[in-house]
């Protein structure tokens, strides 16, 4: 290998070479140590003639470099038409796949260099070394195995390491399989091997044979006299039939053949058993083997540098989701990695360009070539200084990073609130101390798991069961393609939650009010959150006793309000009671003087009937009225609420000359409401307004309404009188306790009513009325249509 082959400038060819001389000088190494069991003399001067070779190559670098880039480049600017430029690809899956696979990235090329034209040719293990020997192609893509030995008898040089597989599953690593049947119940680990018939692709398959040749030499299983019998089929997709038609007991390929086939639906890996499975993060493929580089796309000793690069520089800027890669499966290319460990592997095997001894040694070099190899070491001794001086500085640096992040865990951890980060990918990044006193987890069991499944939001199959749950709490478990969280990654916008559902360990729920705010790393790009959160249950608990004293006081207003009406409720019922017993006695009379036949006693037991039915009803009111509520809301007509004020106020009204009028629209149905609550809101502002209006002369009257409001799923309810109105001094604080027009008023019956429209998620308000008097308003849910009232407008004139 000479620096003109990079086609490159002194200053960018040197790494490639010194890449190439630590490997040469790593076979060395390993060759010495072989040779030792050998002729030694021999030894020395082979391999000191190897590593003058190379001192003097890296000498005549900026030279070579200079002249044969300059001749290269000038071949490749002449017009005319489009050169054709052969690709050899090593045919491992057969021919027709070959040019499926990798035809796109041919046409990929010829797009990028229009100058050529390139074509791929398949070649099978056979056939590889007869192309490279005639010069017919001038690019080659083949397995690291057949590289490490091309590259030593003809010179061949890597320009780029395929990045095999698509989105998250690109890898520039490879390994073997071994596999057999599910079925085989003789055959769980690589020792069940022995005696078995296995069938690999070739000889000369690195991922189909070589790797799984190494790891059953280290199980102590000489192939081929350790098993049966040692078969080859030439392709992969022959390998996996066989082993499934029962042609063997084992078979051999490379990593992603049996998941192609798979998704192709040509097999069913449930089928199939993988043995051996080692340890590999992040790799996500089934694998028998150690992980070795991917194929390299080679460039052949004849081909012009200037083109080399040119290829060189198109496959690197060729896009992940570019036709080329999707249809090759894989996800571009990556600069040309070490393949040491595809040399060892050759070397611990005896395969070629391993399977002959040198002859020449260590001492032979130094004797021969002692300056170079001074230089060489002056050179290592820099390079050592170098590294120390790296080294430390960077344990600076560590020891920089270590105080940092001790200090912010310090301040994490002094923090009362739970915090924890958030990757874009979900899961959790830190923790502190109050995440894990608060959930009950350890920091270690959250970090890397999905934070929306384990801790911020019930699972799904949950969610129905934990919102029926806390409906109570006005909690909402939100799905996570809703998840505030995620919804901070995507439009990079702070957030905070007021009402929300986190999940302890032990499965149960807790309330809390949390912010997410996205992180950005040094380039302004988002790379995550970090989310605040406080337990508010007690909070939610101090909420609950308020409500239920809320509760309680609006019961007793209730009850004081029929303390006040006690009298017109006597009066109320003593009419009906009357009529009763003055019916009863004519009854009794008409039998005693024998005029009471069977029309006329029917006619007074109606009159009879119907006042009791009166008493009856006047009376169950009164009871609803004045019992404890239950705390769920439920649908009730508007008309239904209205009646139960006129029944309760019936008395008043008639005592004070009001006329009562109801109008409900057409459109009004029902409301969502807890019905005695707002039975307790209406009666009140509708006593207040007959109070206020028995203090003034003229005509009084009240109206009960009630409209669509101007929110869709509202009603808006509104009581007004004809009264002397609210004096303008106290319309600020009216509805704050102990505030009242009333000379024996205590002042809380507005404020309670207020407080009871708010839990309903309305608000109480005063109106301005231009014709004078008082009007009170305010909003209520609106309820699934019920039935309409058959009397939508009617008009209850109470006047004495």
């Amino acid at each position: 290998m000479h620096a003109g082959h990079l086609g490159l400038p002194f200053t960018e060819a040197l790494p490639r070479l010194g890449t190439f001389c630590l490997d040469g000088l790593r076979g060395l190494g390993s060759i010495v140590q072989r040779g030792a069991q050998q002729r030694r003399s021999q030894q020395r001067r082979a391999q000191l003639d190897s590593i003058l070779f190379l001192i003097v190559g890296l000498v005549a670098l900026p030279i070579a470099a200079g002249n044969r880039a300059l001749a290269d480049t000038a071949g490749l600017d002449d017009p005319g038409l489009p050169r054709p430029i052969e690709i050899g690809v090593l045919s491992h899956r057969g021919d027709r796949v070959t040019q499926q696979q990798w035809g796109p990235t041919a046409d990929y090329l010829t797009r990028a260099l229009p100058h050529h034209r390139f074509r791929i040719l398949p070649l099978a293990f056979k056939e590889v070394e007869a192309a490279l020997a005639n010069g017919r192609i001038q690019f080659l893509l083949v397995n690291p195995g057949m590289y490490v030995d091309l590259e030593v008898r003809y010179r061949i040089s890597r320009i780029a390491t395929l990045r095999n597989g698509t989105g998250n599953q690109a890898r520039n690593r490879f390994g073997g399989v071994i596999f057999t049947r599910a079925e085989r119940d003789d055959i769980t680990q690589l020792s069940d091997l022995r005696g078995k018939r296995l069938l690999a692709v070739d000889p000369n398959s690195f991922g189909g044979f070589l790797m799984q040749l190494d790891v059953l030499r280290q199980q102590g299983i000489a192939a081929p006299r350790a098993l049966a019998a040692l078969e080859f089929a030439g392709i992969h997709d022959a390998v996996v039939l066989g082993v499934r038609d029962g042609q063997a007991d084992a078979g051999m390929v490379r990593t992603d053949i049996l998941e192609r086939m798979a998704t192709q639906g040509r097999i069913n890996l449930s089928d199939f058993r993988v043995l051996a499975s080692p340890a590999a993060p992040d790799f996500r493929l089934r694998l028998s083997t150690p992980l070795y580089p991917e194929w390299p796309f080679s460039t052949l000793q004849h081909t012009p540098n200037a083109l080399a690069q040119q290829v060189a520089v198109a496959l690197m800027q060729m896009p992940q989701d570019d036709p080329a890669a999707l249809a090759g499966g894989y996800a571009g290319w990556t600069v040309p990695l070490d393949y040491q460990p595809v040399h060892q592997l050759l070397q611990a095997l005896g395969r070629p360009p391993y399977d002959q001894p040198t002859a020449f040694t260590l001492n032979d070099a130094l004797r021969r070539y002692w300056p170079a190899v001074l230089l060489s070491l002056l050179a290592l001794g820099l390079l050592a200084a170098l590294s120390g001086r790296l080294k430390t500085l960077n344990a600076r640096l560590n020891r920089a990073k270590s105080r940092l992040e001790q200090r912010q865990e310090l301040i994490l951890n002094s923090v009362a609130e739970g915090i924890y980060g958030v990757d874009l990918c979900g899961r959790t990044t830190f923790v502190n101390k109050a995440v894990e006193r608060l959930t009950g987890w350890d920091g270690h069991q959250l970090i890397g798991c999905n934070q929306h499944q384990v801790l911020h939001h019930a699972h799904r199959h949950e969610h129905h069961r934990l919102a029926h749950q806390h409906a109570h709490r006005h909690s909402t478990l939100t799905a996570e393609e809703d998840c505030p969280v995620y919804a901070t990654f995507r439009d990079q916008r702070p957030r905070f939650v007021e009402d929300d559902l986190f999940r302890r360990r032990d499965g149960s729920c807790f309330p809390v009010e949390y912010s997410t705010t996205p992180i950005r790393d040094e380039r302004g790009k988002t790379v995550g959150s970090v989310v605040v959160f406080r337990d508010i249950t007690e909070r939610r608990e101090a909420a609950e006793r308020i409500r239920g004293l809320q509760r309680e006081q609006a019961r007793a207003a209730r009850l004081s309000t029929l303390g006040e009406m006690a009298s017109g409720m006597a009066h109320e019922l003593n009419q009906p009671l009357t009529a009763i017993s003055t019916n009863a006695r004519a009854c009794v009379r008409l039998v005693e003087n024998g005029r009471g036949n069977l029309e006329r006693c029917t006619e007074v037991m109606t009159k009879i009937a119907d006042q009791a039915e009166r008493a009856g009803e006047i009376i169950r009111h009164i009871r609803r009225f004045v019992r404890k509520e239950p705390l769920e809301t439920a649908s009730v007509a508007v008309a239904d609420l209205f009646e139960t004020v006129l029944v309760l106020l019936h008395q008043d009204a008639g005592q004070h000359a009001v006329e009562i009028q109801v109008n409900i629209d057409a459109n009004v149905g029902a409301v969502r409401v807890q019905r005695i609550e707002i039975e307790q809101v209406i009666l009140n502002l509708a006593r207040n307004a007959v109070e206020a209006m028995a203090e003034i002369d003229g005509p009084h009257r009240l109206w009960l309404e009630a409209s669509r409001a101007e929110h869709p799923a509202s009603i808006q309810i509104r009581v007004k009188d004809t009264g002397p109105g609210i004096p303008e001094q106290i319309r600020e604080r009216l509805f704050e306790p102990f505030v009242t027009t009333k000379r024996k008023g205590l002042g809380l019956g507005l404020s309670i009513s207020a407080g009871i429209v708010e839990n309903h998620g309305g608000r109480l308000s005063l109106c301005q009325q231009p014709s004078g008097g008082a009007c009170f308003a305010f909003n209520l849910p609106l309820a699934p249509e019920v039935p309409r009232p058959p009397i939508l407008e009617s008009s209850h004139d109470h006047r004495s």
